[in-house]
Parts: C-alpha cells; structure tokens; sequence
C-alpha cells in the first residue's frame, strides 16, 4: 500500500512538470499536417519524447529555455484519436493525453465575409452586459468598476447573443468584435489588445465555449463572426513574459524602444535600416512587447493559434490589428498559411496609412508590391483613404478644386491601384477615431455617410451606436467613444435595443439605417456590380452601380443648398430609363429633364423604364 501510495506521489509531481500544452488538441485532416506543439513545464526539455498510435514525430526543438519543448508530429494520414505522449528522463517517466479531433465537414471551404456584408464593429465590454456573474472574476486582476470611464463596464459574449436579433433588424450580416482573449492588464483592460493568453477567452468575456456559442447563434440567423487577430504584440501579462522560450520570442533592446510608426520604411527604397527596424521591432507602447515573426517559433505559434480559433470557434474571418507593423515577411508567411488552410477567408488588415499606393501595397498581389518582389497573400485593407476624407467634407458646403464632395470622387479615382477594390473595407469611424456624430451632430450629415459606405464598391463597417446617434469625443480619451450602449445594462433607463425604447432621434437614426442596410441584402448590383461616376458639380455627386439586370443612381448633394441636376449628362447610364423610386422615401423621380435634390440629403434611386 505505501509503495503504491509513493508510486502515485511520484506520479503526480512527474506529471506536473507539464503546465502548458499549446495547441491544446488539433485536428486530423487538416491541410497544416506538420503540428508543433509546445510543452512547458520544469525542465520539460531534459526528457526523451515519444509518441504512440504509430504517429510520426518530425522533429522536436530545444530552446536556451529547459522548460519548453517544441515537438512536431505528421498528423497527415491519422484519424480523429487519442494520442498519448511519454516523457522519459533515465528510469522516470510521464505521459501526456493529446486529442485529434474530428473535422467539421467542409471546414477548409468555409465562407468568409464579403462585399455582400455590412459588418458591425463592438466592443464586447461596451455593448451588453449579459450576464452580471462574469463582471470580475478571481483569475484576472482588474475587476468590474462600471462608474470608471477607462475601466472594465461588464459586457461580455451573452450580451452579443441575447442581442443579435438586434443586429438583424438592423441589417448587418457580421460582427467584428475587438478582441476577446484573456488580457490580465492591472487598468484599462477591457480593450483587450494586451493579450496574456491567446488559447482563453477572457474570463470577464465568457468562455471558450461562450464564444463558439456565438458564432453557432450567428449562424443560425445567416450571420458571421469576424474575430479581432493581434500579431505584432501580445500584453506585458501575457503568461510567457515571466520565462521566454527563447529571447528573441520578442524584440529587445537595451532599453526601451518605440515603433517611430513610420510604415513607409517598410517599401521605402531611401529609408534607413535603423528607422525600418525601428519600425517593424519597436514596440507599441511599453505595456505592448512586440512578438518576433522572423523567429521561426514564434511564426508557426501564431499561425497554428490562428488556425486553431479559425477551427474551433467556427469563424468566418480576420480583422488583424496593426499589420503594417508587423515584420513584413513573417506576416505575409502567417497570412498565406492561414489562405492556404481555408482558401475562402477574407482577412482585412488595418494599415493605418493615408495614400492608396501605399495602402494597395499591402493587398494581395499588389503590382506595386511586386516591384520589390513582395506579396503579402492580405485579401483586404481598410479604405483609410476615404476616412480620411469623411473627417471633413460634410462641413465642406462650398465646393472648390479640392474641397467638398469632391474629395470623396478622387478616392474612388485611385481604385486602379487596388489589386480588388472591391474587397476593402469602407467605414466612416471606428473605435479609434472620431465619433461621426461628434464630428456631425447632424442627422443628414448622418445619412449622406452611411448612404455612401452602404452603396459604394467595398465591404461597408459600422461602428456600434452610430446607428442610434452614439457621439462622443477622443480628445477627452478613448473611453469617450467607446461608452456603454444604452440598454445594454439592467439598470439603463433608455434601452435603444428595442423600438418602444428608443428616443425620437435614436429612432430616426435607426430606422434610416435600417432600411437602407436591409436594402441592400439582396442587391448584387451594389455587392458586384459596376461602377461609374461623374465629376461633381455644385458640390453634388452623382454615380451609378449596374450590372445586366439593374441599375441605381445615387446622388448626393453635399451642398447647404437645394440643387437642380440637369440628367441630359448621365445619357450614358440613364439609357432607357425614365423614372427612379427612392428606396428611402419610396418616392418616384422622374428623369426626362432634371432632378431637384435638397441641401445636404441624398437619393438612392432604383431606376425604372
């Protein structure tokens, strides 16, 4: 009895030298056959490692560190099954379960979001609190503090879910949601970017499983479920920070050292070497360490993590934050991995950059990226570009050579540059930025913006409460423009997720919006179609999105005035048409002559013969 008692002692401390095992499962029949998966645990490395069932091990890599292991197995030709792994050190030994799951069927040919999608952009700690027992929570240190403008408010997953008929009505078929990793950050948390376990969903969020409940509820309503992916950095709390594998799982410096966040050093032929490393290796901020993707290691952990949630939460993209400041080759073998895997998943980049040459050299196949033999294998980018130009042109009422509507034309004359144009991302705001309704505390202004972004070419993203009128100011912080919705929380006196409780200005918000997305559900002529546009004049913008079957005319008085627009000029589309309903008035407009159009509005006209 005492023998067996040792021998049972003895097992456990062996055991126990594993405390982490990442991926934690993987699955058979995927495209990436080769899995490393990393053991950590004291002095995991002094053992042999074997592995049963006739699976193959590839090769197994030491680091200077003697707590991890890194061992990589052929899992091409194996079954869903339990594997077991022993560990033997002398006489001593240990063994590890490892399962390889099953395969969702068709799982390498999922759908991803498209120019047919509007996506909805939130932040989970923001939107709904739906579910009060998660607001803190005894493994994380920052606790609930809803009275704490930049602190942790309580939103979580439930929240999403009890309130995606919400989302529906309105007319988006996405969600992107900032991230949802754990990010155990003392203060100022709730943003999540400074992640300190990227295989948990943050504990104050839900659960793994809360999440892959999320996108199967979205799912069910036809919608999808884009997750917010951080490859540049991870948190100063991230779990590995207090025992590296290797020291350059990071990039160090003597002493602390800033991205300069000059992104043209990345394809600038005259740059520095020192401003490009201080670029691509400096890190974000100080709470930020910057992640090394030209170390081997530390690429493939983020590609097989990527590829892990893309699998186990069911998701139907990537938003992927700060891509430009990634190490530009690593980031493009992460990307291309991930393509590779699922050939249909779209991947939206934010480059941060304000020319479109610059911007068109990180999307696929850029020509402008193949001057210098670069290829970032990025389906989409975001249409910085055009945010640039809404910070402005709604207050612009008089038109000169470069100010006014016009500015919005000259963005659209630059989609030449642009490998597919019409896989980027449009928005007039998001979680970084100016609210739109801070800019513009004006309803029309309002629809002349969403109007744009809903029928021009491009995937269109809105950010959440701009729907109801949300405002708020960066310039007193981001807490200000991310603030709770209302009626997120049991005790919000105004619960704008239902009709009966919105205000009379939430309402006029809502509705507009509404009708205009559900509009364009099912409109492939605005998903696909065509596009031509004429120069504005008067400060009113006029263009036309058309396929075999369909034509709409927009136009878009950016003026404070009533404008008359002669139609003789838009012969060219026009045609045979002679009419055109207003798909928001439901008004009919006749074409013969001319078209008269209120100050500041817009018409969005299905044309009619």
């Amino acid at each position: 009895m005492k023998k067996a008692l040792l021998l049972l002692l003895f097992s456990i401390a062996t055991y126990a030298q594993i405390d982490k095992v990442e991926p934690p499962f993987w699955w058979s029949d995927m495209n990436l056959s080769d899995v490393q998966i990393m053991f950590y645990g004291k002095n995991i490395a002094q053992n042999e490692v074997s592995v049963s069932n006739g699976i193959i091990i590839k090769g197994i890599q030491k680091t200077e560190n003697p707590n991890y292991v890194f061992v990589t197995i052929d899992t091409k030709n194996a079954s869903a099954q339990n594997i077991v792994f022993t560990f033997k050190n002398g006489k001593k030994s240990f063994t590890k379960n490892y399962e390889l799951k099953q395969r969702k069927e068709n799982s390498r040919f999922r759908e991803s979001y498209n120019s047919a999608d509007v996506i909805y952009l939130l932040m989970p700690d923001r939107f709904a609190n739906g579910n009060p027992n998660n607001d803190s929570h005894p493994s994380v240190t920052e606790k609930y503090n809803r009275d704490l403008p930049g602190g942790r408010h309580g939103g979580d997953i439930e929240g999403i879910i009890k309130n995606i008929d919400y989302l529906n009505e309105l007319g988006v078929t996405a969600i992107w949601s900032t991230p949802v990793c754990e990010d155990n950050d003392e203060n100022y948390s709730y943003h999540t970017y400074g992640q300190s376990d990227v295989y948990k969903i943050d504990p104050r969020y839900g659960t793994n499983e809360d999440y892959l409940k999320l996108s199967q509820e979205l799912h069910k309503k036809g919608m999808k479920n884009i997750m917010d992916y951080v490859t540049n950095h991870w948190g100063w709390k991230h779990w590995m920070m207090n025992d590296l594998p290797t020291r350059d799982w990071l990039h160090q410096f003597p002493e602390f050292t800033q991205s300069n966040f000059r992104m043209t050093t990345q394809f600038d032929t005259n740059a520095s070497e020192i401003d490009a490393k201080n670029c691509m290796d400096g890190w974000f901020v100080k709470s930020m360490p910057d992640l090394n993707q030209s170390n081997p290691l530390v690429l493939n952990y983020l590609i097989q993590n990527a590829i892990w949630w893309i699998e186990y939460a069911d998701l139907d993209g990537f938003r992927v934050d700060t891509y430009s400041y990634n190490d530009k080759v690593g980031i493009s073998k992460w990307t291309k991995a991930i393509t590779d895997e699922y050939p249909y998943f779209n991947i939206v980049g934010e480059v941060w950059m304000h020319d479109q040459a610059q911007m068109a050299y990180w999307q696929k196949d850029s020509k402008i990226g193949e001057i210098q033999s670069f290829n970032s294998y990025l389906p989409s980018v975001m249409d910085f570009t055009l945010h640039d130009a809404f910070g402005t042109v709604f207050n612009e009422d008089k038109a000169t050579w470069d100010k006014g509507i016009v500015k919005v034309y000259e963005n659209f004359t630059n989609d030449f540059l642009y490998p597919n144009p019409n896989n980027l991302l449009t928005f007039i705001e998001n979680h970084d930025t100016q609210r739109f309704n801070h800019l513009y505390p004006d309803f029309k202004k309002y629809q002349m913006a969403i109007t744009l972004i809903a029928t021009i070419r491009g995937i269109p993203q809105l950010y959440y409460g701009s729907e109801i009128g949300m405002a708020g100011n960066k310039d007193k912080g981001d807490a200000d423009i991310r603030q709770d919705f209302p009626g997120g929380w049991i005790s919000d006196k105004n619960n704008a997720f239902t009709a009966s409780g919105r205000t009379d200005v939430q309402r006029q918000y809502f509705d507009f919006t509404a009708k205009l997305l559900n509009w364009r559900k099912s409109k492939s002529v605005i998903h696909s179609g065509k596009t031509t546009h004429y120069v504005p004049e008067n400060n009113v913008y006029v263009y036309f999105r058309y396929n075999d079957k369909e034509t709409v005319m927009i136009v878009i008085n950016n003026s404070a005035d009533k404008q008359t627009v002669k139609t003789n000029r838009f012969a060219e589309n026009i045609q045979k048409f002679t009419s055109g309903k207003d798909i928001v008035t439901d008004k009919v407009i006749d074409l013969k002559n001319e078209i008269t159009i209120d100050g500041k509005s817009v018409l969005v006209l299905e044309l009619k013969k």
